[in-house]
Parts: C-alpha cells; sequence; structure tokens
C-alpha cells in the first residue's frame, strides 16, 4: 500500500505560513482530526499578527462593549431563514424613532459601550433621509461611538430604492457618520445557495461590490458566513475563497466570523448544525484566510463554553457581549455573556482579556 503524502504536505505548508488552496482546505477538512485541524488553526492565528498587542506574543485575547440596534424589522426580501422580518401591515412591525435609538446608545455608553451594531429590515418605502438623518444625529450626539451598519444587501436595496450609483451612495453614508460595515448577508457567496435560501436578496457580486467600493472609499468591514443549511462543504470553501481574493485585493476587512443557521421559527427547515461541525468549518476559514488578522468565536449561537473552545481553533477574539440581540434570538437561539464573563472565559485559557474597538485597537 502507497501512502498518500499529500495530506502531510497540505498541514505542513500551513505549519511553515504557506498560502494553501480550496482542494487542500477541503481535504484538511474531511481527513483531519478535530484536534489536529485545531492545532494547525491555532498555529496560523499565532503566524498573524492578530494578538500581538502587548509585544508578549499571543498573550492577549479581545472583546468589544457594543450593543445590536435593529431600527426596523419591516422587511420585503423574505429570506426563508428568517424569523426576525415582519410585513409593513403587521402589529409587532416597528420602525424606531431617533429618541428610541438615543436611548439604546445612552445605556450603552453607560456599560463602557464603544459601538452600535445597526442593520435593519429591507423597509420598501424609507427615503434616502431617514438614513442620513440618523447617521448624522448618532454621529452629532454620540461622536465617541463608532456606528458600524448597514451590510451589503441593505445598501443594494438603498442602490435600487434611492436610484443612486454605490459609490455615491456610500460616499453619503460615510459623510453623515456611517465608520465601518458588517459583513451580515453572505449567507454563502454562491449563487446556487443563494437562489435557494434568499432569493430576493443580492447575489454575490453584488456583495462582494459593496464591500469592494466602502473599503476602496476608506471604510473597513466584516466578514461573516452562516452555514449549516443548504450548502455543502465546497460550497464554504469558495465562499472563503471569495472573501481571501478580495482581501488579497483591498486589504479591508478586519475580522471573519462564521456561525450556525439557527433553524427554530423559520421556513428553511435543516438538520442543526453541532459544535464538532462548528469548530471545524472555523479552524478551516481561519488557515484559509491566511490575510485576515482576526477571527471572532460565535458564542451566540454555540454558547459560552464552545465560544471558549473556539479560542483554540483559531479564533483570537470573543467579539461582542452583545448588550441587545434580536435576529438569532428570534430563531429560538438565546445566549447572554458579560463582561466579566468574557474575562473569566479568557482567562481560564491563560490569556489576557482586552476591550478593543471596531479597529480591533485596545480601549485604555
Amino acid at each position: 500500500m502507497i501512502y498518500d503524502t499529500s495530506l502531510d504536505k497540505a498541514a505542513g505548508k500551513v505549519l511553515d505560513g504557506e498560502r494553501i488552496n480550496a482542494a487542500e482546505a477541503l481535504q484538511l477538512y474531511r481527513e483531519l482530526s478535530l484536534n489536529d485541524l485545531g492545532a494547525l488553526a491555532d498555529a496560523r492565528r499565532r503566524q498573524r499578527k492578530a494578538a500581538h498587542y502587548d509585544g508578549r506574543g499571543n498573550g492577549i485575547v479581545t472583546y468589544i462593549v457594543d450593543r445590536n440596534i435593529n431600527y426596523t424589522n419591516i422587511c420585503d426580501v423574505f429570506c426563508t431563514f428568517c424569523a426576525f422580518m415582519r410585513m409593513e401591515t403587521q402589529p409587532d412591525s416597528y420602525v424606531l424613532s431617533h429618541a428610541e435609538i438615543a436611548k439604546k446608545i445612552e445605556e450603552t455608553v453607560a456599560l463602557g459601550g464603544t459601538q452600535i451594531l445597526m442593520q435593519g429590515g429591507h423597509h420598501p418605502k424609507m427615503g434616502i433621509d431617514y438614513y442620513l438623518n440618523l447617521l448624522r444625529f448618532i454621529h452629532t450626539k454620540f461622536p465617541q461611538i463608532n456606528i458600524h451598519a448597514f451590510s451589503p444587501p441593505e445598501f443594494n436595496h438603498f442602490e435600487r430604492v434611492f436610484q443612486m450609483p454605490m459609490r455615491e451612495l456610500i460616499a453619503k453614508f460615510k459623510e453623515a457618520g456611517l465608520g465601518s460595515i458588517p459583513g451580515g448577508g453572505a449567507e454563502i457567496l454562491v449563487d446556487r445557495v443563494r437562489k435557494k435560501i434568499a432569493p430576493l436578496k443580492c447575489d454575490t457580486e453584488n456583495w462582494l461590490r459593496v464591500m469592494r467600493i466602502a473599503h476602496e472609499l476608506g471604510l473597513r468591514s466584516s466578514a461573516t458566513m452562516m452555514f449549516g443549511h443548504v450548502e455543502t462543504i465546497e460550497d464554504r470553501i469558495e465562499h472563503l475563497q471569495r472573501l481571501r481574493d478580495l482581501q488579497d485585493e483591498t486589504h479591508g476587512f478586519t475580522a471573519f466570523i462564521c456561525w450556525t443557521f439557527q433553524s427554530e421559527h423559520t421556513r428553511l427547515k435543516a438538520p442543526p448544525v453541532g459544535s464538532h461541525e462548528y469548530l471545524r468549518t472555523q479552524a478551516v476559514g481561519r488557515i484559509f484566510l491566511d490575510n485576515f488578522d482576526n477571527v471572532q468565536s460565535s458564542w451566540v449561537t454555540q454558547g459560552q463554553e464552545i465560544g471558549q473552545l473556539a479560542l483554540q481553533f483559531g479564533a483570537n477574539d470573543l467579539g461582542s457581549i452583545m448588550i441587545e440581540e434580536n435576529v438569532v434570538s428570534s430563531a429560538g437561539t438565546t445566549f447572554r455573556m458579560t463582561v466579566a464573563d468574557m474575562k473569566r472565559l479568557i482567562t481560564e485559557l491563560g490569556y489576557e482579556p482586552r476591550q478593543r474597538d471596531n479597529w480591533y485597537r485596545l480601549v485604555n
């Protein structure tokens, strides 16, 4: 029997700090044990300058104090995986007022928060003035708060409704106070998958187009992946390839975050993906995305214990304490975390917990 050395070669490339291709990523995912894959992801993490803030190697794991504010749940896209959206005629539909949003930000500031993550449904009737006035209001009243807002599908919706070129649109939002863009709405960046789960949402190229233009205009963004529904492992790696290619081009992504589809109360039904597959997918993401400094653990869908374990599978950041979260919880998953919880989880692994901002600069 001839021993196949290709797996060793692929792992060796990672340990030597070299780039792997999609076929090698697929092989590592399928053939390595979970522990070995985690060790490779941890090696890749150490190769990046992700946690070298203190000059002592990999001593720091970060977190952020921010709040998710969903300014409206009214949406006309009808994604099959969403339990959050409402039609305008439904009694529990809403659009938040400036006063309601200000109250949420005041609570965030009181807790030491530095950012709001603001996303909403694709409201078919709100004009551009609503968004620009909201950004100006927040930026003027809370200049210390970064506005991390409006995912690529929202910008594609704005472009269509406001009939304005994307570059001009993003520039206007930036001028009004937008500080960075969240990576939401990526789901899986493969159009065959997108047409099944969200046929009315923007396609892959238009998601990437928003990010490319935003990066060119000086706005940084995160990159995400929601998996565990109708996609294949090959689709996940194609998604990673698209992110890596754009990062090579723009260097505008701050971090990668992946999480598992939560099916309760949604029309899209799929067998739940467990923690083993979550850790395996995150590890391959860290290994393949060799041009990303930061990978964020998804404790929001996995819970505190797996969120902590993810720090040994390539993640260097625990994400947000999530003062408020409405979308994932609408689909039946509700985990909560305090700053004290985060510090404990990080310290238990021998790392130093430090609060950071959206750009992964340490706070205080």
